[in-house]
């Protein structure tokens, strides 16, 4: 990439997850606690499948959100063009959008492979996390306490990574481009990846995990973190917002 499309080739399509990155953050977080409380099951306190089933659901609410940027993201991303020559990403969108329209051809392709992407990343990310967390007891040592939490967040991410990447490879598939110009030959989630172990064998399905867990290890750990720190920041800054969930996080 370096000797062909020059040093900026790095950066391609990075205005898409600038743009989605807060928002999709936000709506994670603030999805995962609305279904923690619908899957309570009478429980005063949330359980292992609480997680699960609350993790799910953020995870498919964030992909519907994601889908359309991610679309754009891949098409600039395998955009070979230098300089001047790479369209914009607001070009971009509206090539997409004049050729392909907004639905399932255009700029929801792929929306049920990143539905299983991140679908199942956060099912096992707030899952273990939070269930292994409550496992052990905490430390009365911050520091300890911290590296605690630090390594079970970035267990959690690697997990989730290992996990979802068969859907992160078939979503790579549906929406880069294809083999053949003007066929179609990746499709559907489990199609794309029925097709890849054939033609590919098993580990093609697992291309891409070094990177993946180098930037989803760390990151979620430091993701998890910082919301439960700034949870539980403002829960004692505004005491009359108090939501009495912090326990159960």
């Amino acid at each position: 990439m370096y000797k062909h499309e020059g040093i900026t080739s790095y950066w391609k399509g990075i205005v898409p997850p600038i743009l989605v990155e807060t928002p999709k953050r936000a709506l994670k977080f603030f999805s995962f606690e609305q279904y923690k409380k619908l899957f309570m099951f009478g429980s005063p306190v949330a359980t292992p499948i609480t997680f699960t089933l609350a993790g799910a659901g953020a995870g498919i609410t964030e992909a519907i959100l994601v889908n359309p940027f991610e679309v754009v993201k891949v098409a600039l991303q395998a955009n070979k063009k230098t300089g001047k020559e790479v369209p914009s990403t607001w070009n971009m969108t509206r090539q997409i959008i004049n050729r392909d329209g907004f639905g399932g051809k255009g700029l929801n392709k792929g929306l049920t492979a990143t539905i299983g992407r991140n679908g199942v990343f956060n099912t096992i990310y707030f899952s273990f996390y939070h269930s292994v967390k409550g496992f052990y007891p905490p430390f009365s040592d911050p520091r300890l306490e911290f590296l605690r939490k630090l390594g079970i967040g970035f267990v959690s991410g690697t997990l989730a990574s290992l996990a979802n990447i068969p859907f992160d490879v078939a979503k790579s598939r549906i929406q880069g481009p294809q083999p053949i110009v003007g066929s179609i030959k990746y499709f559907g989630t489990f199609q794309a990846i029925t097709l890849v172990y054939k033609e590919e064998g098993f580990f093609a399905l697992y291309k891409g995990t070094i990177p993946k867990i180098m930037r989803l290890g760390p990151g979620g750990a430091i993701m998890l973190l910082l919301y439960e720190y700034v949870y539980e920041y403002l829960d004692k800054t505004f005491p009359e917002n108090n939501s009495k969930e912090l326990g159960s996080i």
